[in-house]
């Protein structure tokens, strides 16, 4: 953690001190069942309204649902958030909340001396234990001497919290992670208001699920607020100097791509086709863009990655903005297409959101293992221009000058994204309309060339002198067949 600059007295906080910090790197990990993400994301959308600048890295397992209390099920989330511009969600937690023997195995070796620990100490029993490896509880074998270690019994205090609503216990339980979300809200002086909609948003057909949510979130922030364990909480201030004027949103890698393609195809006064088939960790740019049909986008779940590109590049030969999506695997696939697309000079968007290799690869792992393949993977003399964003904000103007290059020059266009950025998050100022590019392109409309008899005709191939680019003609042009 960041070291104090300074200490307040805070009134509603009699006897505590509030530390005032620079930066700090939490990490909430636990089983994939035990709403690590969410829990993350909620943290993540309070810090961003409040104004620190910030980078999470989720990180969750490539298995389907492994075994509960392993360590190939571990799930987690890091947020580095700070009071000036940082660039990356850090490598070693400050802070690592456990909800069980394995995530605690997985991630302890991460954490700097001193970092501080919250386990919930009723998951350390002695089945959960030996499922991991452990010989001894790491809690009394003084293997966590080095660091500020935090017993709660998150479980055990959520069911108390929640008695009056009559749920059973396994059911009371699956809101343990609010509770822990509440404590460290309550630590880092996180707003409460938007964790509190939010909740009453998600469970709305559900209130009585909805109330306990929050009950065990509240319950969480007056655990902190009234235990002598944590002594201490801390302040983080906004990064105001971080972040010229304007209004800001937090938004992932995927979002600010689709954002983008959308914004894209309005200042290019084209139809937005995606011709995509689902496969991690790209299939969000798919779900995202299907919800825009107001925006005249068009999307296309095809059979196979081949179809799907096949499809794309037909509609960008019928005049849309046409993008295909995919990962690694994908790309192989679509090389053919690809290829027949820098032949016949028209604009296409691929978007490679990458991931582990070689083959079909690691589907949940980060890894930029497509630069290659995007420069050379195709046959004969077929370059490719390449575009990538160096942040999860920078996916949404990535997006826009993939999408310039390949109007104004007819050529298809990599834009390689992976899955950090993409499911990473930052926060993001909203551009206003006239800040945006001019896209706009001339279709042919007439012969453009002249036989030495005199006969008007069309040359498909022949250049613009500026940019050397073909004409694009839209099919059933009179004059252009």
């Amino acid at each position: 953690m960041s070291s104090v600059t300074s200490q307040v007295s805070s009134p509603a906080e009699a006897g505590k001190d509030v530390h005032r910090l620079d930066r700090v790197i939490i990490r909430f990990a636990g089983d994939s069942g035990d709403g690590m993400q969410l829990t993350g994301d909620r943290f993540t959308s309070e810090t961003a309204s409040f104004g620190n600048d910030l980078a999470t890295l989720p990180n969750f397992p490539a298995e389907i649902r492994a075994p509960a209390g392993t360590l190939p099920g571990v799930s987690s989330f890091q947020l580095h958030f700070a009071d000036h511009d940082i660039l990356t969600p850090g490598d070693a937690p400050d802070v690592l909340v456990a909800m069980n023997p394995a995530a605690l195995k997985a991630n302890v070796g991460d954490l700097p001396p001193g970092a501080e620990i919250i386990v919930d100490t009723d998951e350390f029993t002695k089945r959960a234990l030996q499922k991991v490896g452990y010989a001894e509880s790491p809690l009394e074998d003084g293997s966590l001497d080095g660091f500020r270690l935090h017993r709660v019994p998150l479980t055990t205090l959520t069911v108390a919290a929640l008695e009056r609503f009559e749920l059973s216990r396994k059911d009371a339980q699956r809101s343990k992670n609010m509770f822990a979300l509440g404590l460290l809200s309550w630590m880092y002086h996180r707003p409460t208001e938007g964790t509190e909609k939010f909740l009453r948003a998600k469970f709305a057909k559900k209130p009585q699920i909805a109330e306990a949510n929050l009950a065990a979130f509240r319950a969480g922030w007056n655990f902190g607020e009234t235990t002598e364990d944590f002594a201490v909480s801390y302040e983080i201030a906004p990064a105001a100097e971080a972040f010229p004027a304007g209004t800001y949103r937090n938004i992932s890698g995927n979002l600010a791509l689709s954002y983008g393609l959308v914004a894209a195809s309005q200042q290019a006064d084209l139809p937005l086709f995606l011709g995509s088939y689902p496969i991690t960790p790209a299939s969000d740019i798919l779900h995202e863009l299907s919800r825009h049909k107001n925006f005249g986008v068009r999307t296309f779940q095809a059979e196979d990655e081949i179809a799907a590109v096949g499809a794309a590049l037909g509609a960008a030969f019928g005049g849309s903005l046409a993008v295909t999506t995919t990962s690694g695997p994908g790309v192989a696939l679509k090389a053919e297409t690809i290829g027949l697309a820098v032949s016949l000079e028209l604009p296409l968007l691929v978007i490679d959101i990458q991931r582990g290799g070689p083959s079909t690869g690691l589907p949940t792992k980060t890894e930029q293992a497509d630069l290659m393949q995007a420069m050379y993977g195709r046959n004969g003399e077929a370059p490719v221009p390449v575009v990538a964003p160096r942040t999860p904000a920078d996916c949404f103007d990535a997006a826009l000058e993939a999408a310039r290059i390949a109007v104004t020059y007819r050529t298809p266009v990599f834009l390689l994204s992976d899955g950090y950025l993409a499911n990473g998050s930052e926060p993001w100022r909203i551009p206003r309309p006239d800040e945006l590019p001019d896209l706009r392109v001339q279709f042919a409309q007439r012969p453009n060339h002249t036989l030495a008899d005199g006969t008007e005709v069309f040359w498909p191939y022949k250049r613009d002198p500026q940019t050397l680019a073909r004409p694009w003609a839209v099919p059933g042009t009179p004059g252009l067949e």
